[in-house]
């Protein structure tokens, strides 16, 4: 790997115009990178389990069940953005854990 400071000043790469730099041949924490895939199918996983509302709760659970039969919900759509978010936890994972490209 190359020296990241040549004369005294440290090699660094702009995004956005400037408004974000990184220190060139670095890499994201490992935290970031586990954690990304957990919130995204945290997420899915919450669509999934909430998808008609909070039905079993002692004193919302009736007017939720109320709310659902005037509401007509779609479960077909809510596994259809379950899945999506499934297959961005899937493609945001592959791309976190690839090793960073050199400049």
């Amino acid at each position: 790997m190359s020296d990241p400071i040549k004369n005294g000043k440290e090699e660094l790469k702009d995004f956005a115009g400037g408004w974000i730099q990184e220190r060139k041949g670095t890499d994201a924490p490992g935290f970031l990178k586990f954690v990304t895939p957990i919130i995204s199918l945290g997420g899915a996983s919450y669509l999934v389990f909430q998808m008609y509302g909070d039905v079993h709760h002692a004193t919302r659970g009736p007017f939720v069940e109320q709310f659902n039969k005037v509401s007509q919900t779609s479960p077909v759509f809510m596994y259809v953005v379950a899945g999506m978010v499934f297959i961005y936890a899937v493609i945001v994972s592959v791309f976190a854990f690839q090793k960073p490209h050199k400049d």
